[in-house]
């Protein structure tokens, strides 16, 4: 009897070009819990999100492989071999983070099982709709890594460990942001659908980010409520964020959109330099060393 062994098309793949998986280290437990502009509202949203990306990006990995049978692009295959690389050490670190801070006045443990309940039920959605759903995400998460990294003179009131896994996820969130995209064009090409779950996720992260966001700032009102100055300066920012940020976001909208057309070279070339040189990152550090 001859044994016949098949080889998955992705496991000759080449390197992929633009995304680098890099390792964080940094320690969680030295971060301020009102870290980000000493505004327990901007730190109370960002701590929201944090509670939620270990199981979402676990979540857009397993949107992304639920299909990479059918991807012949081996660029693609490259791509999608970092992007679930990303994605495997930002839920790592945001889990670390997550931990550091369970406290009995500051519980992500309720959320997180509401999430995972959530979770399995889009799991059992088809496919397309699930890889729709990561495209979305996936769309606001680099607007918002984008709008972290253009505004560094908020960002110079974060503790150092703060800075260093805010603008490293922001950074890659920025570096894959066409991948899951590409994905759903080249196995789907369905932009009516794309649309369509755009405007349910809108909805649902936005009230989502907002339920979650209430419960830290009740959870911690003892210490949140008396600083108004901190809270005012972070409803302020989220309105300028809304405002700058929304002509990107309707950009998905449109006939022709591809998330790589949003160009931050700039603004990411100038914060890896910053990591290699002033908080000694290794995969940046290693990156500036490259000769070019």
């Amino acid at each position: 009897m001859t044994q016949v062994t098949t080889q998955k098309s992705y496991q000759n793949r080449p390197k992929a070009i633009g995304i680098t998986v890099r390792r964080l280290t940094f320690n969680p437990k030295v971060i301020r819990r009102h870290y980000f502009a000493n505004s327990p509202v901007m730190s109370h949203l960002l701590t929201a999100l944090s509670s939620t990306f270990p199981i979402g990006e676990q979540f857009f990995v397993h949107s992304v492989r639920n299909v990479r049978d059918h991807v012949t692009d081996e660029k693609l295959q490259a791509q999608i071999a970092a992007f679930i690389g990303q994605e495997a050490m930002h839920s790592k670190a945001h889990t670390e983070f997550n931990d550091a801070w369970r406290r009995e006045d500051y519980n992500l443990d309720h959320f997180q099982a509401w999430l995972a309940r959530k979770d399995h039920h889009v799991k059992n959605l088809h496919p397309k709709v699930q890889l729709a759903i990561t495209c979305a995400f996936e769309h606001f998460t680099a607007l918002l890594g984008g709008y972290i990294l253009r505004h560094p003179e908020v960002l110079s009131t974060l503790d150092d460990d703060a800075v260093k896994l805010w603008v490293w996820h922001a950074i890659e969130e920025i570096e894959h942001r066409a991948v899951a995209f590409d994905v759903y064009q080249h196995v789907y090409g369905d932009d009516k659908i794309r649309r369509l779950i755009m405007r349910s996720v809108t909805t649902g992260f936005a009230s989502l980010t907002f339920y979650s966001a209430t419960r830290l700032f009740l959870q911690d009102k003892k210490k949140s409520l008396p600083k108004v100055g901190g809270n005012a300066l972070g409803v302020y920012l989220l309105a300028k964020m809304f405002v700058q940020l929304l002509p990107e976001y309707l950009a998905y909208y449109k006939k022709g959109f591809h998330p790589s057309e949003i160009d931050y070279t700039q603004i990411v070339t100038y914060w890896k330099t910053r990591l290699a040189n002033e908080y000694h990152l290794d995969g940046f550090v290693a990156e500036t060393q490259l000769p070019s």
